[in-house]
């Protein structure tokens, strides 16, 4: 069995503020804090696996070039802290297992990175986010950054106010 541990992550509304449609770099902005707390994730040996569904990309609302210049950004803005990141270009309306609630990336990223499902965090702003992480057999964070201020009832093992608290909450865990 896999011995890794993993803090599975959302982009839009988790890290990031949301951007519907996110395709300038010049509008993407982390969270206060995210960048440090994913380096004492990495510091307390912890995967960091962004998983981001990216519907944009199949609609045409975004162009591949967009969606990697708005990664790039993203990640310079992360310190480089993210071990490997998978997107779900799928179209909404004929998604495959990878796209979320449906827990393809994470078995993907398990098996690429021999991650103990089990022992790992998936942290999201939706619904669609825990179910993810629930079907994986992870534990789930609810944060209320992004759509998770309106979010109720979405069975999230915890709810914290952003990706900070989560951090604090995992690393006390231990």
């Amino acid at each position: 069995m896999a011995e890794r541990r993993a803090v599975f992550l959302d982009r839009d509304g988790t890290l990031m503020e949301e951007v519907h449609y996110c395709n300038d770099p010049a509008r993407v902005r982390v969270f206060p804090g995210v960048a440090e707390a994913l380096t004492r994730f990495r510091h307390a040996g912890w995967l960091v696996v962004v998983v981001t569904n990216q519907s944009g990309l199949a609609t045409g609302k975004i162009t591949t070039s967009q969606y990697e210049a708005v990664h790039g950004e993203l990640m310079r803005q992360l310190n480089g802290q993210v071990d490997a990141v998978y997107f779900c270009a799928d179209h909404p309306q004929g998604p495959t297992a990878r796209r979320k609630p449906g827990s393809g990336m994470l078995f993907e990223a398990a098996t690429e990175h021999g991650i103990n499902l089990s022992q790992s965090w998936m942290i999201g702003d939706k619904d669609v986010d825990v179910a993810c992480g629930r079907g994986a057999g992870c534990r789930t964070i609810l944060v209320r950054t992004g759509y998770g201020a309106a979010m109720a009832d979405t069975g999230a093992d915890l709810e914290v106010d952003d990706v900070v608290k989560a951090s604090d909450l995992i690393l006390a865990l231990r």
